[in-house]
């Protein structure tokens, strides 16, 4: 959804310099400790769409609910080329 959003916003995902950050709340019991693990996929995607561009900062964080008891919620900052 993210990189749709990008796409649709930016008109080119050309147009991202780099993923400065990503934050990513994982919705868990508070005995679940992979937190980090469940952040990892959407962290290798960033790169498998970006390379170099899409290696970044992060934080991976559980919480032991979010909005709608969605699964994840991840916030990324973004750089964009003008």
């Amino acid at each position: 959804m993210q990189l749709a959003l990008l796409r649709a916003e930016l008109g080119s995902l050309d147009r991202v310099a780099r993923i400065v950050k990503v934050s990513g709340m994982v919705n868990a019991p508070e005995d679940f400790t992979q937190h980090p693990e469940v952040i990892n996929d959407y962290s290798d995607l960033m790169v498998e769409v970006f390379a170099e561009r899409g290696k970044h900062a992060r934080a991976a964080v559980g919480m032991s609910s979010l909005p709608r008891d969605i699964a994840v919620e991840i916030e990324m900052v973004v750089e964009v080329q003008e």
